[in-house]
C-alpha cells in the first residue's frame, strides 16, 4: 500500500474513533464511498439476508459500531479504507441525513428553502458536512420511536434522505472525488432535532387500503387499516404516521384504542404502541 493510502487509512480511523466518542456508529469505507468490507455471502449460491447474524464482518451498515475496539477490528480487516460511514437511525442521535446534491442540475438548497417556507419550519444550527462536489449533508436528530426511511428525490429534486439502514460519509473521509469536511463553525455542534413539519414530510405516505370496521368515520378506518398492513420494520413508522394524521384531523382521541389494537395485531407491545401514539400527539401539538 502506498504511503499516502496508509496515511489516509490512519486519518480515517482517527476520525471514525472521534465520531464514536460522540455516540456515532461507524464503518470503514473505500474510496468509492462503499463499505470497504465485502459481503461474506457474496459467493453463496442463494444468499439470504443476514445482517451480521453469522458473526462475520462485511454486512455494510449492520457492522456499524461505536465501540473503539470493534472499530479498530473493522479497519484492521480493511487496511485499504480511506473513509468512514456514519450509520443513521441508531441511538443516541437517531441520525437523519439531508443530502443536498449539486450534480443534478437543480438547486437543492433553494428547494429546501421553498419547502421550509411552505411548511413553516426552520433548519436549526446543526452539523453540516461539505462534499467534494460542493454539496452539503445536514445532520438532524429524530425521535427514537420513529423510523425514517431512505429516499432519493422524494422530498424534492436533488435532496436525498439518509435514514434507518443508510449511512453518511463522515467528515475527514477521503474518496476518489476528494475530502469530506465539516463546514466551518459546525463541527462542534450536536445533530439538531428535526423540525416537526419536516419530519412528517420524511415519513412514507399511506397506501390505499380497503376499509375495516367503522371507527371515527371512513378516514379513521383507513388509518387503522394502514397500521394493520404494516410489516416488521415499518410498524412504528406506520403507527406514528397514522396517529399524526388522526390528531391533525381531530379524531386522535377517538382513534387511540383502535390504533393500539391494530398495533398489537402487528406485533408491537401495548407500551410501544401507546408511547408512539403519545409522541405523535405531542408532535402535532396535542396532549396525549
Amino acid at each position: 500500500m502506498a504511503t499516502t493510502d496508509r496515511q489516509a487509512t490512519t486519518l480515517a480511523l482517527a476520525h471514525a474513533l472521534s465520531a464514536a466518542e460522540r455516540g456515532l456508529a461507524v464503518i470503514p469505507l473505500s474510496r468509492s464511498k462503499l463499505p470497504a468490507l465485502r459481503s461474506p455471502h457474496r459467493d453463496d449460491p442463494a444468499p439470504s439476508p443476514c445482517h451480521g447474524a453469522c458473526g462475520r464482518l462485511g454486512h455494510g451498515v449492520y457492522d456499524a459500531s461505536s465501540d473503539p475496539d470493534r472499530i479498530r477490528e473493522l479497519f484492521a480487516a480493511a487496511p485499504w479504507a480511506t473513509g468512514y460511514g456514519i450509520a443513521c437511525g441508531l441511538p443516541p442521535h437517531h441520525l437523519i441525513g439531508l443530502d443536498l446534491d449539486v450534480k443534478t442540475g437543480t438547486d437543492s438548497s433553494a428547494a429546501l428553502r421553498e419547502l421550509a417556507l411552505r411548511h413553516l419550519f426552520t433548519i436549526p444550527p446543526t452539523v453540516v458536512v461539505v462534499t467534494p462536489s460542493g454539496g452539503r449533508h445536514l445532520w438532524l436528530s429524530g425521535p427514537p420511536e420513529v423510523v425514517v426511511p431512505n429516499s432519493a428525490g422524494r422530498l424534492a429534486p436533488g435532496i436525498d434522505i439518509r435514514g434507518a439502514g443508510g449511512y453518511l460519509v463522515g467528515p475527514g473521509s477521503r474518496t476518489g472525488q476528494g475530502v469530506y469536511a465539516a463546514a466551518p463553525g459546525t463541527a462542534h455542534l450536536a445533530p439538531a432535532p428535526c423540525p416537526r413539519s419536516l419530519l412528517r414530510l420524511l415519513l412514507p405516505p399511506p397506501r390505499a387500503h380497503h376499509p375495516v370496521s367503522a371507527v371515527a368515520g371512513g378516514h379513521g378506518q383507513g388509518l387503522v387499516q394502514f397500521v394493520l398492513a404494516a410489516h416488521e420494520g415499518q410498524r412504528n413508522t406506520r403507527l406514528f404516521w397514522a396517529a399524526c394524521r388522526a390528531y391533525e384531523d381531530g379524531i386522535g382521541p377517538a382513534l387511540v384504542t383502535p390504533l393500539v389494537d391494530a398495533a398489537l395485531h402487528t406485533g408491537l407491545s401495548e407500551r410501544e404502541a401507546r408511547t408512539t401514539i403519545a409522541s405523535a400527539a405531542r408532535l402535532t401539538g396535542h396532549r396525549p
